[in-house]
């Protein structure tokens, strides 16, 4: 290889490092999609970092009723690819990486993202990184995941066709995907621990009408059974203390979420629960980082609310770039 292309390939390595973004929002969901559209058409140069493809948890969500707009509600994947278009079209650069570390330079006011094979800088930081599904941490839950054992009634309800199943929760998110899992099991049981839902009432209204589905109320899982495959779980009754075992092909499992904020420890402020605390512009305890959507500790997980916090750290980030860079408008 020649002097020159070395010396041509050694600069190139040098300016991609050198880069500095405007901003980088780590998540591709819809908090973090509608950062993106807003950073991109405020002509801000934005990197959009996900691990696997962009939508979120709204992406496994057969259908959103609950979305102003849509009268007839939006299934979650065609919502969030209009979304992903969007910010595209707008100018947002989106890579693939799992982000493993932040580092925030208080000197010269550069944040640092690593991913698993390289190294971004910019000038602040928006953490839309949302959540994952809580595990029950019973005995069998881990053994016969992909064997009977799903948190995505979307992804596997073909595979129940005409089985029996039972569904562990009792919020929104529960009783949509146990609504959805019964167009394909021929009897569902809904195990909840206490004797009444914290569902939005007009999904409980669908769920009592529907003939497929049963309740064991006050019930809590202590295992789930079986050799190859699930066969049945183990309950105990949480007033009589008295266990029973309910036979079944499948457990789906809804019992909330948990927080991607592995890769901030030591970095930002979290709750006891790993949530981001921030203020009501987004932003977190180091200035410059902000957070919107599932990862913050909030009152309503829903698109509409990640939507609106995405648009406020967004204008917020876009307003701390701008004073950095001495052009904001006063």
């Amino acid at each position: 290889m020649s002097k020159g292309i070395i010396q041509s390939n050694q600069q190139k390595e040098t300016e991609k490092k050198e880069k500095i973004f405007d901003a980088i929002i780590i998540g591709g969901g819809p908090a973090g999609l509608t950062a993106g559209i807003y950073l991109s058409r405020a002509r801000m140069n934005t990197l959009l970092l996900e691990k696997l493809s962009p939508g979120g948890q709204a992406i496994l969500t057969e259908i959103i009723e609950n979305y102003p707009g849509f009268p007839n509600g939006i299934s979650g994947p065609e919502l969030m690819q209009n979304m992903e278009k969007q910010a595209v079209k707008f100018g947002v650069q989106i890579k693939y990486g799992q982000v493993i570390e932040v580092k925030n330079d208080e000197k010269s006011k550069v944040k640092i993202v690593k991913t698993e094979d390289q190294e971004y800088r910019t000038l602040s930081i928006i953490i839309a990184s949302g959540a994952e599904a809580r595990k029950l941490n019973i005995p069998g839950e881990e053994k016969f995941t992909g064997r009977g054992v799903s948190y995505c009634g979307t992804c596997d309800a073909p595979f129940f066709k005409d089985k029996k199943i039972v569904l562990v929760g009792g919020g929104d998110t529960a009783i949509e995907e146990a609504l959805y899992l019964s167009k394909f099991a021929r009897e569902i049981t809904i195990i909840h621990r206490r004797d009444r839902l914290r569902a939005t009432k007009i999904l409980q209204e669908r769920i009592f009408s529907n003939q497929v589905i049963n309740f064991s109320w006050n019930s809590i899982p202590l295992r789930i059974e079986g050799t190859n495959k699930v066969e049945g779980i183990f309950l105990k009754d949480t007033k009589t203390k008295q266990g029973k075992e309910i036979k079944c092909d499948g457990v789906f499992i809804f019992v909330g979420y948990l927080p991607e904020t592995n890769f901030l420890k030591n970095i930002i402020q979290l709750e006891d629960k790993g949530y981001i605390h921030t203020d009501d512009n987004m932003m977190s305890s180091v200035e410059g980082i902000y957070a919107c959507g599932d990862v913050r500790n909030k009152l309503l997980r829903q698109v509409v609310t990640a939507c609106g916090e995405g648009a406020t750290a967004a204008f917020a980030a876009q307003r701390y770039v701008e004073d950095l860079k001495g052009v904001s408008y006063n």
